[in-house]
């Protein structure tokens, strides 16, 4: 069984206890799996009026992460849906795309998918007390009344710990023109071809989030592929990628009003990037095309 490593660990209040974040950092550069562990009380994280202060074990698997300004680290949860524990599911279909950050910062974006009308504006919410729950502290709420409402938070966990599995090898990285930089196509391919995985590298995905007159933050956004295919002749790579939540860049990073979405990209090795994002407030798909640098990853 292959082993993963914690590389950082943090207690309650979110200090150093083992690790670091240069590890973490280097880690994620290199292309590595993030997951975090987190411990809780039953009776303080998921019924405040049940008698039972099991303690809980969770770990996470983040198939989107982020490395933000070469210096900061966070992941995406993209493929989980509400729990309600331990016997099921929550109330409403949704997405649950939580984030978590190096430091311990969270932030939850939930859009909606069973087609429940709602009439609310988007705008910054009222920030709950949660008095019944004082291990959770709200820092931002947005959107509360619409389709697709989002927190920033900090829930203080027993612990954090930051596991990654680094088995990834950079074999390609290329210019937004699709000019070779470092590796070469032909080591891509060759891997793909064996029946390798493939996660890539997208340099700047989100820029077009941030505000106007606001200078983006130098981003990286890694995500898996879940087909690719090789075009002989004209000696070009692409690639279908798992889903992906694009979130403005910032540190620490969290959501805030329309400055989100989720949806699917096609990458290719000539720095074409075709994008089918959906508006989570509206769930209306549009497709879009930008041209990015990337780094190709084989495993």
């Amino acid at each position: 069984m292959n082993k993963w490593t914690c590389v950082l660990e943090q207690d309650r209040q979110r200090q150093h206890v083992a690790g670091s974040e240069t590890a973490l950092r280097e880690a994620i550069s290199a292309g590595a799996d993030l997951r975090v562990g987190t411990g809780f009380l039953h009776n303080e994280h998921i019924d405040t009026t049940s008698d039972c202060n099991e303690m809980i074990r969770e770990v996470m698997d983040f198939r989107v992460t982020y490395l933000l300004d070469n210096r900061w680290v966070a992941g995406i949860e993209t493929l989980r849906m509400p729990i309600s524990l331990p016997d099921g599911f929550g109330p409403r279909a949704s997405m649950s795309f939580f984030v978590y950050n190096q430091d311990g910062h969270q932030a939850i974006a939930r859009p909606h998918l069973d087609g429940q009308p709602s009439s609310g504006k988007l705008a910054s919410s009222p920030i709950d007390d949660h008095l019944d729950m004082p291990k959770f502290h709200e820092l931002a709420s947005w959107d509360a009344d619409t389709n697709a409402p989002s927190a920033n938070f900090i829930y203080d966990f027993e612990y954090f710990r930051y596991f990654v599995k680094n088995e990834w090898e950079e074999v390609l990285s290329h210019d937004a023109k699709g000019r070779v930089e470092t590796g070469s196509l032909d080591a891509l391919v060759s891997a793909f071809s064996e029946g390798c995985e493939v996660k890539v590298a997208i340099h700047n995905l989100c820029n077009d989030l941030t505000s106007p007159g606001e200078t983006p933050l130098e981003h990286e956004v890694f995500v898996h592929v879940g087909a690719g295919y090789y075009y002989t002749e004209r000696k070009q790579f692409m690639a279908s990628a798992n889903p992906v939540v694009r979130t403005r860049p910032t540190i620490p990073l969290g959501y805030g009003t329309g400055c989100w979405d989720f949806g699917w990209l096609m990458p290719r090795s000539d720095g074409h990037l075709a994008r089918w994002l959906c508006n989570p407030y509206t769930l209306q798909f549009e497709k879009s095309a930008t041209n990015h640098s990337m780094r190709w990853f084989v495993s």
